[in-house]
């Protein structure tokens, strides 16, 4: 089959399968993502040459528990307590849960730009890809399924509001970069990737977010500018950090020896080449609307 043709036939299915989840149900979203953390688990796995078992076991039921908690908490409650003494009532703090998670998650994206710029690390300890594998891997998973929640109910158009941000971001730094692209970004990790294509992809990204704050959310007229802002810096977000999250994943590439995590899609790699983007990006997100609503 045509190398042009495998593509667009894989990119299709996934960008189909991934709307038809988005959109059908909070439940088909939650568990696609669930299932998309599995295969991203085993690639990462692979690229750091760490042993599967114990890390595709412990994700698994970390992302159930922390899923029933944060979105069915009354009725995982409920169950819990059912098994345990009358006197004793479990209560889960989920503003509190997701504080620490948020900020276990930051400290281990420090950690990352730190392994990115720093050209000496060659080898990961254990303890580091432990470290990777929590704030890197699991715990970004479980911001993308929080975020589609905003500040109130599920709502299928902020999740797929960002992934139109991160895939017009993506395509148009690299059709700006190939077209006047000159001075590298980043040559040492990702040679092909500029300053000019950086830039664009940024530039087309902040106009989407726009149109999409204009055409697809269709804010009430009295929320009209503060919709604007929103998702300006939302794209911006998405420009800045997204490309940091491709970066990172192509310095664990490059070490590894390997041009892609995996090969579950034909002519993109794996998924964690589909969501290096969406893996940086989703707790700054999930932070921006935290300051939002403490704001508002």
């Amino acid at each position: 089959m045509n190398e042009t043709l495998k593509r667009s036939l894989s990119g299709a299915v996934y960008v189909i399968l991934l709307l038809a989840s988005i959109l059908f149900s909070t439940e088909s979203f939650i568990i696609l993502f669930g299932i998309f953390l599995f295969i991203a688990t085993y690639e990462f796995c692979n690229l750091i040459q760490f042993n599967k078992v114990i890390p595709l076991l412990l994700v698994s039921i970390c992302y159930t528990f922390i899923s029933l908690i944060s979105f069915y908490k009354n009725e995982t409650e409920s169950y819990i307590n059912e098994f345990l003494d009358k006197n004793i009532k479990i209560t889960v703090n989920v503003a509190l849960l997701n504080s620490i998670l948020l900020v276990t998650t930051l400290l281990v994206f420090i950690k990352c730009i730190f392994f990115l710029f720093n050209d000496s690390i060659q080898t990961l300890s254990k303890s580091s890809k432990y470290i990777y594998l929590l704030g890197y891997i699991f715990l970004p998973f479980v911001f993308i399924t929080k975020i589609s929640f905003g500040i109130n109910d599920y709502n299928p158009k902020i999740i797929i509001g960002l992934l139109i941000l991160i895939w017009t971001n993506d395509t148009f730094a690299y059709l700006v970069g190939k077209s006047i692209g000159k001075r590298k970004l980043f040559e040492k990790v990702s040679p092909k990737k500029t300053i000019e294509g950086f830039m664009g992809g940024i530039v087309f990204a902040t106009f989407a977010g726009f149109l999409i704050s204009k055409l697809y959310i269709k804010p009430n007229a009295n929320f009209s500018e503060k919709s604007i802002l929103i998702w300006t810096i939302i794209a911006l977000i998405v420009g800045v950090f997204g490309t940091i999250g491709d970066l990172i994943e192509s310095k664990f590439k490059r070490i590894a020896g390997v041009k892609d995590s995996g090969a579950i899609m034909p002519g993109h790699g794996g998924i964690l080449d589909r969501l290096d983007s969406v893996i940086f990006v989703a707790p700054i997100i999930f932070l921006f609307y935290q300051i939002l609503n403490y704001v508002s």
